[in-house]
């Protein structure tokens, strides 16, 4: 297949799905027919020095397709979703002067959303010491009494998000304290310019299950205690955000003598199942989704419908 060729607009191609899908798989097939570009949407790959645990593209496979957005943040570093939005829309908007495809990959649906729906994200920066306060709360009370005052003062807001996530929830509260209005007040939708195709990957959940334990028994075997000990070593707290990520804190456990080796990968086994059931809840909130069950279609199969879709409105 030759590239695309200009279009009355730029062409955008989203490949979601939960963790261990095969989403890499399909996008460097994608590239290889499209001469496509990836934009990773992994809210972990961000991070340089993190590369086992979060399944980052190896350095084969980035060598196969351009990468974006991979290893740009320290892990003692935030990035914030406007700060990826922008990020993101610089990327897309460089690979398309480029005459390439962009092809958005990723799981984190909130990254997601950021790009496809144009989110307007309240500009309000931290205040350092209003979030030192909350994050002494947060390691105090946990996510949940953090929850219950924003649901006191910002039910609204409360109400549209996950509960259980401490960023978002201490985000939110931060927010509503500095600003005395809703975060979803402050918020809203502008559509980019881009004609936009959402690919969606499942398998049977016990396929999947089965492919996240066979993945985490190779990140184990391929250096994620190791990884992990390296991050200790250089002065990361364990009590980051990206280290207390999934399969990070279980590796902690284990290096800090709270489990065994075992122990440990079985945690990770059993979270991530638990978080890919998340990813889906989260998934069914988009929109327009093409879904593609990958035990009953090929590869093959979906890069023929996703360049069917890219040559659909080539001028």
């Amino acid at each position: 297949m030759n590239s695309h060729t200009s279009s009355t607009t730029p062409p955008l191609v989203v490949i979601l799905g939960p963790t261990g899908v095969g989403k890499t798989a399909l996008s460097l097939d994608l590239c290889r027919a499209r001469r496509g570009e990836v934009i990773s949407a992994d809210s972990r790959q961000i991070y340089r020095g993190m590369t086992i645990g979060t399944a980052k593209a190896t350095p084969a496979e980035q060598a196969a397709a351009p990468h974006h957005l991979l290893d740009i943040r320290s892990p003692d570093e935030v990035l914030t979703v406007a700060e990826y939005q922008q990020l993101a829309f610089g990327a897309i908007d460089a690979i398309h002067q480029r005459g390439a495809t962009p092809f958005l990959v990723g799981g984190t649906a909130l990254y997601i959303r950021a790009v496809v729906e144009g989110l307007r994200i309240p500009a309000v920066p931290p205040d350092p010491v209003l979030r030192a306060t909350l994050e002494e709360r947060l390691s105090q009370e946990g996510v949940e009494g953090v929850f219950e005052q924003l649901r006191t003062l910002d039910p609204a807001t409360a109400a549209q998000i996950d509960a259980r996530n401490p960023r978002r929830v201490l985000r939110a509260l931060e927010i509503f304290l500095l600003t005395g209005r809703p975060k979803i007040e402050l918020e809203g939708s502008e559509p980019p310019p881009y004609r936009t195709l959402m690919v969606g990957l499942t398998r049977a959940r016990e396929v999947l299950y089965q492919r996240i334990d066979q993945r985490v028994d190779a990140m184990l075997a391929g250096g994620l205690v190791e990884e992990t000990q390296r991050l200790l070593d250089h002065g990361f707290d364990p009590r980051l955000p990206a280290m207390t990520s999934l399969g990070y804190r279980e590796c902690i456990d284990y290096l800090s003598g709270r489990c065994d080796l075992a122990g440990a990968a079985q945690r990770i086994k059993v979270e991530t199942h638990r978080y890919v059931r998340n990813q889906m809840t989260w998934f069914r909130k988009l929109r327009e989704i093409r879904w593609f069950d990958l035990d009953v279609i090929s590869t093959a199969a979906i890069v023929d419908e996703v360049a069917a879709w890219l040559d659909s409105d080539i001028t």
